[in-house]
Parts: C-alpha cells; sequence; structure tokens
C-alpha cells in the first residue's frame, strides 16, 4: 500500500499565493493520506471534500483552529516573508487562542481576498474503515491552536491494523508533552494489530526516537523548507511487521514535501 503525508499550508505560500499542494495530492495515487494545514472554508473550497469525493475516499478531520486564509497575496521570490517566523507569515492569520502580533494586524488590514474557515488535520484511505476518532491532545500555552490525533482501524484484505495521523507542536512550544500524551494512547490499543503513525512531528528523528520509544522509520527524505529542505520532520513510523519497498519526498508548493512511502505488512 502506498502511504503519504503532506502538510499542505492551507493551499497558499507564506504570502498568501495559491500553490499545486491540492493537485500534487491527488497525482500521488496513495492509499492512505496523513494532511496536516487542511483548509475547510465557511463560504468558499473545501479541500477535504474535494480530495474525498474526486479520489473516492473516507476518513475523518479534526477542526483544530479557526483562522484566516488569504489567497490574493503577492511578494517577492521566497517562500514567505524573510522575517515571518519572528513578525509572522501573511497567508494565514490565526486569532482565536491569541492575539496578532502588531505587523500581522497591519498587514491584514491592507488585504483582501481573505477567506474564513477552518484550519485542521485530515486522514483519508480508499481501503476499508472499520473505525475512525479523532483524540484531542490539547492546546499548549504558547500554541494559537489545538491538537489531535486521528486514529483509524483499517482493513487491507484479512489484515486489520492501526493508523494514526498528527500535526505536532514545535519542540519550542513544548510538543514533547504531546508526544506523552500520544504515547499514552497507543498503549490503550490492541497490541496485536500492527500500527503506523505519520504526519508533519515538527522534529527530527534522532529526538524523536527519544520522545517515541519503540517505533521504526519506514520513510527517508529531507523534507523542510521546501525550497531548499536540509531536515526530516515528517515522519512515517511503524510497529508490528511493516517492510518499507521505497520512499520519496515530492514537491507541491507548501513549505513542506510530501513524504510518501510504498508499504508492505508481512
Amino acid at each position: 500500500m502506498r502511504v503519504a503525508t503532506f502538510n499542505l499550508h492551507a493551499g497558499v505560500d507564506g504570502w498568501g499565493r495559491p500553490t499545486r499542494a491540492l493537485d500534487v495530492i491527488k497525482e500521488l495515487d496513495a492509499d492512505v493520506l496523513i494532511l496536516p494545514e487542511l483548509w475547510r472554508a465557511d463560504e468558499g473550497p473545501d479541500f477535504y471534500e474535494d480530495l474525498r469525493t474526486s479520489l473516492h475516499m473516507e476518513g475523518a478531520f479534526a477542526a483544530l483552529a479557526k483562522g484566516e486564509r488569504v489567497t490574493s497575496g503577492h511578494g517577492g521570490a521566497t517562500w514567505q516573508p524573510r522575517l515571518a517566523h519572528f513578525v509572522g507569515e501573511q497567508g494565514l492569520y490565526f486569532k482565536e487562542h491569541r492575539s496578532l502580533t502588531n505587523v500581522q494586524s497591519a498587514k491584514r488590514a491592507l488585504l483582501d481576498h481573505v477567506e474564513k474557515g477552518t484550519w485542521g488535520l485530515g486522514l483519508l484511505t480508499r481501503l476499508e474503515i472499520e473505525d475512525v476518532r479523532v483524540v484531542s491532545l490539547g492546546r499548549l500555552p504558547r500554541e494559537k491552536v489545538q491538537r489531535a490525533l486521528i486514529v483509524a482501524q483499517l482493513r487491507d484484505g484479512g489484515r486489520s491494523f492501526y493508523v494514526l495521523a498528527i500535526h505536532g507542536a514545535h519542540l519550542s512550544h513544548g510538543s514533547f508533552r504531546q508526544y506523552r500524551r500520544a504515547s499514552a494512547f497507543v498503549k490503550t490499543l490492541d497490541t496485536t494489530r500492527p500500527v503506523l503513525f505519520g504526519g508533519d512531528f515538527n522534529c527530527w528523528r534522532p529526538l524523536l526516537r527519544l520522545f517515541l520509544p519503540g517505533w521504526h522509520s519506514l520513510a527517508r527524505g529531507r523534507t523542510w523548507p521546501a525550497p531548499h529542505p536540509h531536515s526530516q520532520i515528517d515522519h512515517i513510523l511503524g510497529r508490528g511487521p511493516w517492510a518499507s519497498r521505497q520512499s520519496f519526498t515530492r514537491d507541491g508548493g507548501s513549505d513542506h514535501l510530501a513524504l510518501v512511502a510504498d508499504l508492505e505488512l508481512r
């Protein structure tokens, strides 16, 4: 089966210019899709429904924040403003839990073509779904958004297994607390079933081994930042008799590359 995880950044870059992320997801021909930063506009495009219907998949969506998405942005040759990590970007705005910075507020006041909607995490599959649910991981004090696990029990032929999807917080915000909660939840699952755990972990593999012991990596590839990737912070992890036939990355215009793995359950 083919498993892919791709942080879509709501289909825009850090300036608010539309990307090809949604089209690239459709081209990957995956059996299981893990989709951090999926966008569902209140009045406008609904990425989850678009992918669900066009790819003939089913799954679940975890709403993590109300926000605003800019689709008419303009800027330089860089993917986002050079100081975006300090003053905020101009593509997505979140003020549900924390106020915008002064710079963001000033920029936001000048923009038009801004959609209101819901930003979250998606899991979609063409495999048989035996069960699917959303498990809250709460919100860390420094974060603008909630975090959650999507937990699906899938069946491929005669084998049943779990898939967990996550979009983890940044290390600087205390993501180890969320991974501790995720590990505690995994212990409640049926230990006889294999498990896949994928998504944007915002964490390098050596540290992830400390936060999430007992998992093995099924996909290798530098995924961030997409224009000049030097780090792998998106992962597909496994427990049980999984074998990886191949893995690769794919650019879709987001700040992350898509990470894809062709897996065999032995």
